[in-house]
């Protein structure tokens, strides 16, 4: 019992240390998380009845969010003199975040801690999703497959020529890939990521379902 009480107290020491109020603008580098659409549609979209999961809207991956992470741990929720965006702002970044409430929710999260205004935040986080270039195999996926999760990484490798394997990790939820996540500068170039944001999922046989 001591053994299993001691183990549990390293653990509370080793973990990264999150909290919520930081201050704006205080991180390392940026994440930017791509995500598989048709598995958030399939685990959690379609129960929302959200518009991004209706077939004729052709979502492969979508931008989640553009995250500014430190070297162990990310800051959430961060006290910022920033106004919040508008109704119209968050809502054009709908082409490429899938859903209506995605680009509010990432900047009330995320987006506040970056330090730059709604609009500079938005338009950042679009750059970086514009300069990723998505596997043509993924782009027009139209069935479903199950693959080793690192087949997903090697073809984003494959396509985008400044990326190493250290600069992103591929993560899996429910026996599905999940996402792709790119380690960015605060200028948006490629770099390593930290451990704790490696989430490398190991899996064989993960299904990938086709575009709707």
């Amino acid at each position: 019992m001591k053994a299993v009480l001691l183990a549990a107290a390293l653990a509370l020491f080793t973990a990264p240390v999150l909290a919520e109020g930081e201050r704006a603008g205080d991180f390392d580098y940026y994440v930017l998380a791509l995500s598989w659409s048709p598995t958030w549609c399939a685990l959690e979209g379609d129960a929302r009845n959200s518009p991004q999961c209706d077939p004729r809207a052709d979502y492969g991956f979508v931008l989640h969010g553009l995250w500014p992470q430190y070297e162990e741990g990310w800051p959430s929720y961060c006290r910022t003199p920033q106004r919040d965006p508008s109704r119209a702002q968050t809502a054009a970044m709908e082409d490429i975040m899938g859903a209506p409430g995605t680009a509010w929710y990432q900047w009330k999260k995320h987006g506040r801690c970056s330090g730059l205004s709604a609009s500079a935040y938005f338009e950042t986080a679009r750059a970086a999703f514009e300069a990723v270039t998505i596997p043509p195999v993924l782009a027009g996926l139209d069935r479903d497959y199950k693959l080793p999760a690192k087949v997903i990484e090697e073809a984003f490798l494959e396509v985008n020529p400044g990326l190493e394997p250290d600069m992103l990790t591929v993560t899996c939820k429910a026996g599905r890939i999940q996402e792709v996540r790119l380690c960015l500068t605060r200028d948006l170039k490629p770099r390593d990521c930290s451990a704790d944001t490696v989430r490398d999922c190991t899996m064989t046989n993960a299904l990938i379902e086709g575009i709707r």
